[in-house]
């Protein structure tokens, strides 16, 4: 069963998992996805796992988002501090609607780097985070520890969109906040292809439900 509601102002789905050994998933799309966007993909990446998956408040030329950018590449910082809030508000109010461990995040794009900076700035809110294509979302993080919690990034060494000096900056700003990463740059471009389905596959099979209710 699939259940559309809204929750401290995110329209989102709900999908609950037959796995409690799976940590559920917070689903994250890219710029003009939506909350049914990520669903297909996060079954199929990690059979049983429960499944919360919000649209993006921000609008771009009338496309989703989760934060606001300036440019192609260029991120309002100020929002993108606002908007981190705002999701681990979401994520708090779901798990206790939901009854839900702390989530992995899967992100792509625009969800993978609201995903990064929830984890610099609300380290609480996630139990990890799969990052596909993400780009440093804040240029002077807060100090914060993020206690070896497991990241995978998966870049494209063709990405016309993430410099790749910028795919590995972030990966080493995680790094020093504290996190375990495993950075894989793949011969693509910023799309989402099989190499990356089989990775993230392989990767969320090794993580188990830190924590029950």
């Amino acid at each position: 069963m699939t259940t559309t509601t809204d929750i401290a102002g995110f329209v989102h789905r709900f999908e609950p998992g037959g796995d409690p050994a799976r940590p559920p998933l917070l689903l994250l799309h890219g710029t003009g996805g939506d909350e049914a966007d990520l669903l297909p993909l996060g079954r199929a990446l990690a059979p049983g796992a429960a499944l919360l998956s919000p649209r993006g408040r921000v609008l771009e030329n009338g496309s989703p988002r989760f934060f606001r950018r300036l440019a192609e590449g260029v991120f309002d910082e100020a929002d993108v501090i606002r908007r981190s809030g705002e999701l681990a508000g979401f994520v708090a109010e779901a798990r206790r609607t939901y009854g839900l461990p702390t989530p992995v995040a899967l992100g792509f794009s625009n969800g993978a780097n609201i995903a990064a900076a929830t984890l610099l700035l609300h380290p609480e809110a996630l139990a990890g985070a799969v990052l596909i294509r993400p780009m440093v979302p804040l240029s002077e993080p807060s100090e914060t520890d993020l206690g070896a919690k497991p990241v995978l990034i998966l870049s494209g060494a063709f990405d016309p969109i993430v410099p790749a000096e910028n795919a590995r900056a972030l990966a080493a700003m995680l790094e020093r906040a504290g996190a375990r990463i495993e950075h894989r740059t793949l011969p693509t471009g910023h799309g989402l292809g099989q190499a990356d389905l089989a990775l993230a596959r392989a990767w969320l099979t090794d993580q188990r439900a830190p924590e029950t209710v």
